[in-house]
């Protein structure tokens, strides 16, 4: 499973990479792993408010349907509009292609209660026991 060091994750299962005050946000190599194959996603508008640990996107697969939570809060400052045509592309690539959105971020604290790649790495570890 590939957890990237420079990301800081959720136990959502939703990652942020933070580039001065913004986020690109996604989901984890994990979460598209145990989605199965993602067939539909619905993200939200630039420009929409997000507020931490509320529903951000959602994401269809061949298994369920789930919703994506936001880890941090701030104003969507771009979507991966490619998603929209080749959903695949989270299963294909979760960190490089496969991201959602990027926020601008609103509240610098809440960056406080995010895991670090080796907190997230043992606590997916606790799931699968």
């Amino acid at each position: 499973m590939n957890i990237p060091e420079n990301l800081l994750y959720t136990k959502e299962h939703e990652w942020a990479r933070l580039e001065g005050s913004q986020a690109t946000v996604g989901i984890t190599d994990y979460a598209q792993s145990s989605l199965g194959d993602i067939t539909f996603i619905e993200l939200p508008k630039a420009g929409d408010e997000m507020e931490q640990s509320k529903a951000l996107a959602t994401v269809e697969s061949v298994k369920a349907a789930s919703d994506v939570y936001a880890p941090l809060s701030g104003n969507i400052v771009k979507v991966n509009e490619d998603l929209e045509a080749s959903p695949e592309l989270i299963n294909q690539s979760p960190y490089e292609n496969g991201w959602f959105a990027v926020i601008e971020i609103a509240n610098e604290k809440e960056k406080e209660g995010l895991m670090s790649a080796s907190d997230y790495k043992a606590y997916v570890e606790t799931l699968s026991k």
